[in-house]
């Protein structure tokens, strides 16, 4: 499965609704960072069966990126059950992603 592009839109049906846990990805297109970590949410998107992930443009949905108190980026969050979970700041080993994910 593809990473899935959040917005305002389908943020409730595609994080909050979801079954399964969701790792969300909260990026923007000038951070550096964030650039680096691109290439292993990817990765994860490919690979992942027992989880969804996401990612959100913090420039985009700067609502959603607020309301979930998102200070810095990357970062790294994982919903279960409609409520956010484990929080990841900062350039992450896939390891530690899965880990969280668990």
């Amino acid at each position: 499965m593809a990473v899935i592009k959040l917005t305002k839109e389908n943020f409730n049906r595609e994080v909050l609704e979801a079954a399964g846990p969701v790792l969300v990805d909260f990026w923007a297109s000038w951070c550096a960072p964030c650039k680096a970590l691109t290439p292993v949410i990817e990765e994860l998107g490919e690979e992942s069966k027992d989880f969804k992930v996401c990612s959100l443009d913090v420039d985009e949905e700067a609502e959603i990126a607020g309301r979930y108190h998102v200070m810095g980026i990357p970062t790294l969050m994982v919903f279960r059950d409609g409520k956010a979970g484990e929080r990841l700041v900062g350039v992450q080993k896939k390891s530690a992603i899965l880990e969280a994910v668990k």
